[in-house]
């Protein structure tokens, strides 16, 4: 039988699933006044933010020479970034390690490990399973470029690689800003490697100076705030990690909001249960410094609150398992 002739809809590899993610309203855990927006990274095909600024950070280093076509490609990470970069590995060919603290979910070792990818779980200097410290990210680091050195592979270095902020000057930002029609009165976002914060409020601001832009950070741990470290341990895995990010910038910053780890846990539970999301710790603290924000008076009352859902709730579980050890 003869095939009609139609349009199609196929995407070449997972590479073209990752970005243009939906907004999604939330509005029956907000009903209002004013309306928080949430982009819904997890639905990227390693299920985080993180592919946006693998995908950018691979391809330019391709572009440039500094990568070769099937070479060995090494990253510290905390997860989420080597999830995203053990797809694009899979997808274009490169063999791929990356070190990760012991205390980060044992799930996100069981994703890279499920794409091929090398997972070297480092042992904890200071914190506990699920609780990561700067020190314990300094370990896990240091155990990454001993490898670099050894092996001779590609180096990401996500934390000063600008590629990283450039993914979402690039997609986030115009994304953001297309999908609501060009009306943002605050973008609120956790800090990391500061890449997302960094990329999406300098489009963001470029657009429209008056949006304003707000960073979350863990109570205790506010040093983008000015505060003293009282509090290495908490919940926000991939996020406040005692230190002022060297990708971060100061100047399209307009405020800092604290969450506790109790709070973090009453919003995620909210968002599953008030939304149908089921998302990670920074998700859910995005969502509740939105809240925050709209409840302290500073924006107008019909404001529109832009924020981000990082990653599924899929990537977390309490109890350890056995991957690759150092």
């Amino acid at each position: 039988m003869a095939h009609t002739s139609g349009s199609t809809d196929i995407k070449a590899s997972a590479l073209e699933l990752i970005g243009n993610t939906p907004l999604v309203a939330l509005d029956r855990l907000w009903p209002g006044p004013g309306r928080i927006l949430a982009k819904c990274e997890f639905m990227n095909p390693g299920a985080s933010i993180k592919c946006r600024s693998s995908l950018h950070m691979i391809t330019k280093a391709l572009e440039s020479g500094a990568l070769k076509p099937g070479e060995p490609v090494l990253e510290i990470t905390s997860g989420n970034q080597g999830c995203g970069l053990a797809v694009v590995c899979a997808v274009l060919g490169h063999p791929l390690t990356l070190t990760m603290s012991a205390g980060n979910s044992v799930q996100r070792a069981i994703h890279m490990e499920a794409l091929g990818a090398k997972c070297v779980r480092v042992p904890q200097v200071e914190g506990t399973y699920g609780n990561v410290t700067l020190a314990d990210v300094k370990a896990a680091e240091e155990k990454g470029l001993k490898m670099v050195e050894e092996t001779g592979a590609y180096y990401v270095n996500q934390f000063n690689n600008e590629m990283n902020s450039d993914a979402h000057y690039d997609t986030t930002g115009p994304e953001i800003w297309r999908q609501t029609g060009q009306r943002v009165d605050a973008f609120v976002a956790t800090v990391g490697t500061a890449g997302t914060f960094t990329g999406t409020s300098r489009y963001l601001k470029e657009k429209n100076p008056n949006i304003v832009c707000v960073v979350v950070e863990p109570e205790g741990s506010e040093p983008i705030r000015g505060c003293d470290i009282t509090k290495p341990l908490h919940l926000l895995q991939g996020s406040g990690y005692g230190c002022v990010p060297n990708l971060f910038k100061y100047d399209n910053l307009d405020e800092t909001i604290s969450v506790s780890d109790e709070e973090v846990l009453e919003y995620k539970k909210l968002i599953g249960e008030k939304e149908g999301l089921f998302v990670g710790y920074t998700s859910a603290a995005n969502v509740l410094a939105a809240v925050k924000l709209l409840q302290s008076g500073k924006l107008k009352k019909d404001a529109w609150v832009v924020t981000l859902l990082n990653d599924t709730g899929l990537k977390y579980t309490p109890v350890p398992t056995e991957i690759t050890k150092v």
